[in-house]
């Protein structure tokens, strides 16, 4: 375990903000940019992320541009409630992540201000969108493939991650009674015997392991393992303080099982693994070019993500293993694609060596970098402790 290094994390924090103000005004319609330079356009996954960074930073500048966000999100909202891709375009539409982001900003944003009605009846619009998401008409939502921030990924059916956003908002919005029974849903067992089951539903917990299936339909599933969605379970209190302890020390010997591999280079989880090779049944052609094994979707080391997980490991009280991330992300988030800058606070890295391959100062990375600090100062989750709080025992 190493000693954080305060004055270090003071500095990057320091450029995370610099990162922030500078991104806060871009050229479409005077909205916030993705990434400085790489990403002029504002995308609603990444903005929508950034807010728990925005929240904790107290700047009333990124305060007021993301209400601004918001307020755009639902005048292009459309008739029936979802929400575009693109903040600015109306017709940049069939995201299956961007709806519930919007809620989880939403609900975010109200306990932040104190402003309950916030964006009351595009809130309501959208939370009648999700529940038509299920198939089944019950409680778990359904996604296409490449529909979520993984746009370069397979995920069919029930994801773990738009399904982890689901019951935060719910949780956000004070709709307790149905986060309750999508959890309920969640912790059913995937199906593994190949048959269907009329009287038996699908879920998400994998049989003898402490993660959460990546995704799982009928009696399909995907049993690799998605670290932004168990970490947002952990976060979440979906997974019990057991299940998320024993997650933390599965994803801890995974990774040094992959250093011994040469499959990772550094002290960060991959975003993926065990990583999709050309071999495997679930690869597609595609991946050849731009998922390739350690890279992008396919196993990348992504700083926001990263900042996800710290976050995760203080929900679980595991206090001096997120200092030693939080030492490890502000490394990471110093290497760059650009000489000119002190920070790169880049997009990706590629899992076996660290590379940053992705965009120089990205919105996310610098705000979760700072919602990460924030967690590790303080030794709490700022909004998730509320979500955890209301679980029905």
């Amino acid at each position: 375990m190493q000693e954080i290094n305060w004055k270090k994390i003071e500095a990057a924090k320091k450029a995370a903000l610099e990162v922030l103000i500078h991104n806060s005004h871009g050229p479409y319609h005077g909205l916030p940019r993705t990434a400085a330079w790489g990403y002029p356009e504002p995308y609603t996954r990444d903005l929508m992320f950034s807010i728990l960074g925005i929240a904790v930073s107290d700047n009333q500048k990124l305060i007021n541009s993301i209400r601004r966000v918001l307020e755009t999100l639902a005048v292009n909202q459309t008739e029936h409630g979802h929400i575009v891709s693109l903040v600015h375009d109306k017709n940049d539409r069939g995201a299956s992540d961007t709806t519930p982001l919007f809620l989880v900003g939403v609900g975010i944003f109200r306990k932040m201000t104190g402003e309950k009605d916030f964006l009351h009846d595009a809130a309501e619009k959208a939370l009648l969108w999700m529940e038509y998401q299920s198939p089944s008409d019950r409680y778990l939502v359904a996604q296409q493939p490449t529909s979520d921030w993984r746009d370069e990924q397979w995920v069919t059916g029930y994801g773990l991650f738009v399904n982890t956003l689901v019951y935060c908002y719910l949780r956000l919005l004070n709709k307790h009674e149905r986060a309750e029974k999508l959890k309920h849903e969640m912790g059913r067992f995937t199906i593994s015997d190949g048959k269907t089951h009329h009287n038996a539903h699908e879920g998400l917990v994998v049989k003898y392991k402490p993660y959460y299936a990546f995704w799982s339909y009928k009696i399909h599933s995907s049993e690799r393992f998605d670290l932004l969605g168990n970490s947002l379970a952990i976060l979440s209190g979906i997974a019990s303080q057991s299940r998320a302890e024993d997650m933390i020390s599965w994803i801890e010997h995974e990774c040094d099982e992959m250093k011994t591999r040469h499959e990772l280079g550094v002290n960060l989880p991959p975003n993926f693994f065990p990583f999709i090779k050309p071999e495997d049944p679930d690869w597609h052609i595609r991946y050849s070019i731009y998922n390739k094994p350690g890279d992008y979707h396919n196993g990348g080391i992504w700083p926001f993500i990263c900042g996800f997980y710290i976050a995760a490991l203080i929900a679980a009280k595991k206090y001096a293993l997120a200092g030693d991330k939080l030492m490890e992300l502000t490394d990471s988030i110093k290497l760059s694609n650009n000489s000119d800058v002190e920070y790169g606070f880049n997009e990706w890295h590629k899992a076996q060596d660290g590379k940053p391959m992705g965009q120089d100062w990205q919105t996310w990375s610098a705000a979760l970098y700072l919602y990460a600090v924030k967690c590790v100062e303080e030794k709490s989750t700022p909004f998730f402790d509320v979500i955890r709080s209301e679980q029905v025992d």
